[in-house]
């Protein structure tokens, strides 16, 4: 059995797979876990991608910030966020214990990255995490 460092998860099964421009995987109080190099999100920014899983309404009033950066909030339910900031697109996908979040940029197609940060989340999921 290989076990794979979260850092790896980011590298290779969201930047690796050409669908993801930033990613990070992230612990549900906020904690960072892993993150592509440059994506400077804040514990503050993920446990407000975290309450709007319950209740996404800050997001919708306000945006969601990322790496300080506003986008406009897009859509949610109880595991899935999506969000936009010119031709930048944001996912984030919460499994039990973390969340999985990842960009992509006008040469990728949305549906792409938000299948690819989807499928490690529930990979993460289906885990345990």
């Amino acid at each position: 059995q290989i076990t794979m460092s979260w850092q790896s998860y980011v590298d290779d099964h969201l930047i690796g797979t050409g669908h993801v421009v930033q990613g990070a995987i992230c612990g549900v109080d906020g904690a960072i876990w892993a993150v592509s190099a440059g994506f400077n999100v804040s514990p503050e920014e993920v446990q407000k991608l975290v309450a709007a899983f319950e209740d996404p309404s800050g997001l919708q009033a306000g945006g969601i910030y990322l790496c300080g950066e506003k986008h406009m909030f897009i859509r949610s339910d109880d595991r899935f966020i999506a969000g936009k900031r010119d031709k930048q697109g944001i996912f984030a996908w919460k499994a039990a214990t973390c969340v999985v979040i990842g960009t992509h940029g006008e040469n990728i197609q949305g549906n792409n990255c938000n299948t690819c940060v989807g499928n490690l989340a529930d990979y993460l999921l289906n885990s345990g995490m």
